[in-house]
């Protein structure tokens, strides 16, 4: 008996176990789940399940606590639901990568050549008939030397397996390193979820199905899930759907899919589906499978950056090796449409390539016919050989040698090595970017960055250091320059305040108690709420308490702050069944929307029109002159009498408000900002600060960082002013109206993000300068989107953006500061230069070696530089020279000169002459050794040797000295402006010294050891000597050609133009004066002129300061007056710069002008029944710049 009812318990254990493995959701089922839409979705859902709290008991999760966390609990659903990885494509085989490479042109021809010549060299014709094939085919007598022929095929084919093996480790270095960088942006993503009840940001790989994650405006959604709790929810799903309109999510339509991005609102999800099961992974499996189904198509379609860097020809800028993978949408644009225009090193290094590929093309084929005539008539004119059939095979032995002499100065000729430092270059640059706060998500933005002439900048958190902290403040009628303590305010007010605050602020922003004891507390969230809750813990409350009163679930109604309304308002729904509304945004916004006020005794009081003006100018104008932030919190109630309001009817509902608080919100210069800065300005590039803060704030930190200097004439605008003034009276926006405001242009407040787009579009499509501006923009918000795109490089914030900022962006800055924009510029530059380097040095090799071995080709019927001699040398100056120079680190000399622009050549007069020099003085060595140099060392000549020859001195030391030239002259390449310490930094850059240091070592191997291989023989010491001597001599001859001014050598051009716009005439002005080159030898001459002229400039700005202010004249005037720079109140009375909207005939016609002196100020006299200002003495110290009598009679007077 006691057996049996012991059973029980066990059985109903075991039912219950089958129960649970029942009422589990399947994979399978979630995954059909979140193929459905709409409605159609909540039925599926409430026929399955019986609703959302439902799903949520068989996800075994819950809306409020989340998971448990436990990690045998996660490890289970990743394996029954998968985890939220899609896995990445796979890479390229060592195997495949090799393939690739042999696809190279140049190296087919040389191969097929070198075979040629291989299976040639073993036909042996009989001793009789050799004689009369002529003096070169049969000047060789020893047998064991014409038996040896086969080495210089073989040597040919080892040598560009070589080359191969070295391009593909190339390749799969760099895809390794680019895979590297992606899985570091991938770490870099975290979400918020909730955990045993705890808010926590955990890596997005990290995500399971069951987890409750927190959305909210801007995120882009990783998972698939059902939404539990919405609040004015708004969700841009054309990622998947194509549709361009924002869908709203509720009770109604609650699947929200991977992939798509919130665009307003807040809310919570239960995730249901998570990698390759949701909608997203779905995509990309099936992408993957297309692409392993059609090898040949995604071939074609394969548009990496990796392959486009290799192939300059075919370059058409996409990046995808930096990205996330694409959208589902853009599959099929991506592979056909580009993010941008190519870039403008781009263009540049296209152009120049295609020249310098035609004249080396050129060449070789005029080196090849012109050895074959040579050849034909010294043995059938000259010796009069006759024609025989036996001969035939070496006569074909010598065409494939000069086939082979042709090819290898095409080898030479041609700078496939172009590509592989731009790709050097650029990873270098990134990799060392990342430590400056710089993550490069394309790397075309790299380089682009360099060419900047105009960066357009938030404020909050790039300029300044985004801890927000409440330090003045307008409450019940007083107003505080300190804050005072809770006691001092009306108790009824504190609670509403605090109230308000708690409810209406995100409830992912919070104050956590400080990392290290005795540090400040941590901000987590809106930086500009957490600044609001520090104030609610100033006033020494608990808005925890108030949350936990009031849990997110539980609030009744939310208006989430967006770009239109510049508010935010939370509605909580009271017992009674009234309702009270909180909100809180930009102060003058706000303030129109009041019509009542809580006083000093804590009654509401009415809040007339006279009161808000006085208000504007006594408190929220002078907080604004300090660069405060300041924020109007308000209230209203609705009554339960009045019956449920139209929710709906935002104009209505947000109007009539009570005004309980303004306060003043700090938020400091960065330190190292004014000095960035400073170093923009000096390098030529202009900063413009484009902020949503109102324009006495945007003015007061635009001075503090040095974008505004006293006496300068440049505009400080509004948002709503810039569009009046650039629009028709159509409304219309017409290009040449933004080029009368942008040049001027320093501060743009109150933009919304489409003032801030349509700036960087004007400045972009401007002509009204010489030179088209380059334009980088910060943006954080979603709305910043369409600005980072068209911008040249758009900037994102790694801390403060949202994920659609960063995706849009190029680059993204890890810290949120200004001077990680400064260090960009500087490693942008650094690229340009560093190609610049490389190509000085390679073109001055391509142009000795294509000489010498035509000279000598045509001459001596054979080239100096054998085959594998040129093989090296092209490894010298393509993979080890680009490997050298593309490694340059940045100096702060790069920031003393002026953007190159996009009509900048690529390779400048200077640099034209310094090529031009060096080649001529290592073609005057050359040249002198190979037709004097067995003269010089008492050696044998090496010229008109028969084929098969042995190899000679005279030919060994004509290939070293070549070599070292190239050596000492790299070293001369690292100075491109006409700089004489052509060492300078030379030990920061240990890689340059290595590869050095590596290609002398191997240079002594191959000419000590390489023997016939390399057609080499040793060389002794006082040969040695002599041949560094000549390769030494390439510097001194640096310094020669260094003194000799560029100016004075008019038939110099320059090379490597951009030509995908036409150039001015100033272009053509500006190619012959070259403006922004650095000549250094005629700085020291310099410097006593410059000083006087900065004295001269210096007094003339000044006497023109003085005049401005004397004769009131101002070529701007319609636009802002002197006056105007101390008083917001100035710009909202203005016609032109009003902020307020009233009819255009209720404006006063009249200037504002200053009242005599003594004449009490004006204004209105319930001003001190309206506020007291505490403490009243220290106002005047404080703020000697704000005078009360300076303002208008009645600044909003309707007369």
């Amino acid at each position: 008996m006691s057996r049996n009812s012991g059973s029980v318990p066990a059985m109903n254990r075991k039912s219950s176990r089958r129960k649970t493995r029942r009422s589990f959701c399947r994979m399978e089922e979630l995954s059909t789940l979140m193929d459905l839409r709409g409605i159609e979705g909540k039925e599926e859902i409430d026929r399955l399940y019986g609703g959302v709290a439902g799903l949520l008991g068989r996800l075994r999760t819950s809306a409020t606590e989340g998971l448990n966390g436990n990690v045998e609990d996660i490890d289970r659903r990743k394996r029954r639901f998968g985890s939220n990885i899609i896995p990445p494509k796979k890479p390229k085989s060592f195997l495949r990568l090799i393939f690739e490479a042999l696809q190279d042109v140049t190296l087919i021809i040389l191969e097929v050549a070198a075979l040629i010549s291989l299976g040639l060299s073993f036909y042996k014709p009989t001793g009789s008939e050799r004689p009369s094939c002529g003096t070169a085919a049969g000047g060789v007598h020893d047998e064991g030397e014409s038996e040896a022929g086969w080495i210089e095929g073989t040597a040919i084919l080892l040598s560009v397996v070589c080359v191969v093996l070295v391009t593909a480790f190339n390749d799969w270095s760099k895809e390794k390193q680019f895979r590297g960088l992606q899985s570091r942006i991938e770490q870099d993503q975290t979400f918020t979820v909730l955990r045993l009840g705890q808010v926590e940001a955990i890596n997005t790989s990290e995500i399971v199905v069951g987890d409750i994650l927190q959305i909210k405006y801007g995120d882009m959604l990783p998972t698939d899930g059902v939404l539990i709790q919405g609040n004015d929810l708004k969700i841009d799903e054309s990622s998947l759907t194509g549709e361009c309109d924002h869908v709203k999510k509720n009770e109604k339509d609650p699947m929200i899919l991977s992939g798509t991005h919130v665009m307003e609102g807040s809310g919570k999800m239960v995730v249901t589906a998570v990698g390759v099961s949701s909608q997203a992974g779905k995509i990309f499996m099936l992408l993957g499978a297309e692409e392993e189904d059609q090898p040949k198509k995604k071939a074609a379609k394969d548009m990496t950056s990796e392959r486009i860097l290799l192939r300059l020809h075919n370059k058409q800028e996409e990046g995808a090796s930096m990205e996330m993978q694409p959208k589902a949408g853009d599959v099929e644009k991506k592979t056909h449409f580009n993010k941008k225009e190519k870039s403008v090193l781009q263009g540049k290094l296209t152009h120049l390539a295609v020249q310098i590929g035609k004249a080396g093309l050129f060449m070789s084929v005029l080196t090849v016919i012109i050895l074959i005539i040579r050849f034909a008539i010294s043995t059938f004119a000259v010796e009069k050989v006759p024609w025989n059939d036996a001969c035939a095979p070496f006569y074909v032995q010598f065409l494939v040698k000069f086939f082979i002499i042709g090819v290898t100065v095409l080898v030479v000729a041609v700078p496939e090595g172009l590509p592989l430092a731009v790709t050097i270059s650029l990873a270098y640059s990134v990799k060392k970017m990342m430590k400056d706060n710089n993550l490069v998500r394309h790397l075309d933005a790299c380089e682009t960055m360099g060419n900047a002439t105009s960066i357009c900048s938030d404020k909050t958190g790039t300029l300044t250091m985004n801890r927000m902290a409440v330090v003045q403040c307008y409450c019940a009628g007083h107003y505080h320059l300190k804050l005072p303590s809770p006691d001092f305010f009306p108790t009824h007010t504190v609670d509403l305040l605090l109230k308000g605050i708690a409810v209406n602020c995100a409830y992912t922003t919070n104050i956590m108690p400080p990392e290290k004891e005795g540090g400040l507390p941590r901000q987590v969230g809106n930086k500009t709420e957490c600044a609001l809750l520090g104030f609610a813990t100033d006033l020494h409350r608990d808005y925890e308490a108030i949350r936990r009163q009031f849990p997110e679930e539980s609030l009744y109604k939310v208006y989430t702050f967006n770009s239109d309304r510049k508010s935010m308002s939370t509605v909580l729904r009271n017992e009674d069944g009234s309702y009270i509304m909180f909100s809180k945004g930009a102060s003058e916004i706000v303030l129109n929307k009041c019509c009542k006020i809580v006083s000093s005794g804590g009654e509401v009081k009415a809040f007339r029109q006279a009161d808000r003006k006085a208000v504007v100018n006594n408190v929220i104008e002078p907080m604004a002159s300090e660069g405060l932030r300041t924020i109007c919190l308000a209230y209203k109630d609705f009554p339960a009498s009045a019956g449920e309001p139209d929710w709906d009817n935002e104009g209505q509902i947000l109007s009539d408000l009570t005004c309980l608080c303004i306060v003043g919100i700090e938020d400091p210069v960065r330190p190292e900002v004014p000095e960035a800065i400073r170093k923009c300005q000096r390098a030529g590039i202009t900063v413009r600060m484009v902020t949503g803060d109102n324009i006495s704030t945007a003015r007061a930190i635009a001075t503090k960082c040095g974008i505004l200097n006293p006496g300068d004439d440049f505009l400080c605008m509004e948002g709503k002013e810039f569009n009046r003034q650039i629009k028709n009276e159509e409304g219309e926006i017409e290009q040449e109206r933004i080029d009368k405001i942008w040049p001027k242009l320093r501060v743009l407040a109150r933009s919304s993000p489409t003032d801030k787009h349509t700036l960087v579009k004007g400045i972009i499509d401007s002509k009204a300068l010489e030179q088209r501006q380059v334009v980088a923009v910060t943006g954080d918000g979603t709305n910043d989107g369409p600005a980072l795109k068209k911008a040249d490089v758009g900037f994102a914030m790694g801390i403060a953006g949202t994920d659609v900022a960063k995706e849009a962006s190029d680059i993204i800055l890890t810290d949120d500061n200004f001077s990680s924009i400064v260090k960009a510029v500087m490693w942008g530059r650094n690229v340009y230069d560093s190609i610049s380097k490389f190509l000085q040095f390679q073109l001055t090799v391509n142009v000795v070696a294509v000489i010498v071995a035509f000279t000598g080709a045509c001459i001596t019927q054979d080239s100096p530089l054998k085959a594998v001699q040129m093989l090296w040398v092209n490894l010298i100056m393509d993979t080890f020279a680009s490997l050298a120079l593309a490694t340059e680190p940045p100096t702060d000399s790069l920031l003393l000169r002026k953007p190159y622009g996009r009509n900048k050549p690529l390779i400048s007069r200077t640099m034209m002459k310094n090529i031009l020099g060096h080649a001529i003085f290592q073609l005057a060595i050359i040249f002198m050794l190979l037709f004097a140099g067995e003269h010089i060392f008492d050696i044998d000549s090496g010229r008109d040797a028969p084929l098969h020859a042995p190899p000679s001195v005279h030919y060994t030391i004509v290939f070293n000295v070549f070599v070292l030239l190239q050596i000492f002259n790299e070293i001369n390449a690292r100075k491109i402006h006409g700089e004489r310490n052509v060492f300078e930094g030379i030990h920061k850059n240990p890689i340059f010294c290595g590869v050095i240091v590596g290609t002398l070592v191997v240079q002594v191997i191959i000419v000590q050891f390489g023997g016939k291989p390399f057609s080499c023989v040793p060389l002794s010491l006082d040969q040695w000597l002599w041949c560094v001597f000549y390769g030494f001599g390439s510097l001194l001859w640096g310094q020669v050609v260094t003194s000799v001014p560029t100016r004075i050598l008019p038939f110099l051009k320059s090379a490597g133009q951009d030509t995908q716009r036409d150039a001015t005439a100033h272009d053509q002005t500006e190619l012959q004066k070259d403006d922004f080159e650095i000549d250094h030898s005629k700085m020291e001459r310099k410097n006593s002129r410059v000083l006087s002229c900065r004295s001269v400039r210096r007094l003339k700005s000044q006497m023109r300061v003085v005049n401005s202010f004397r004769d009131n004249v101002c070529p701007y005037e319609s636009l802002e007056s002197p006056k105007s720079r101390s008083s917001i109140h100035n710009f909202q009375t203005h016609q032109e710069l009003g902020t307020i909207d009233e009819e255009p005939s209720s404006r006063s016609s009249n200037p504002p002008s200053a009242p005599p002196s003594g004449t009490p100020s004006s204004t209105p006299a319930r001003w001190a029944d309206l506020v007291e200002v505490d403490p009243g003495p220290a106002q005047a110290q404080r703020r000697p710049s704000v005078d009360f009598t300076l303002e208008p009679p009645d600044p909003f007077s309707t007369t």
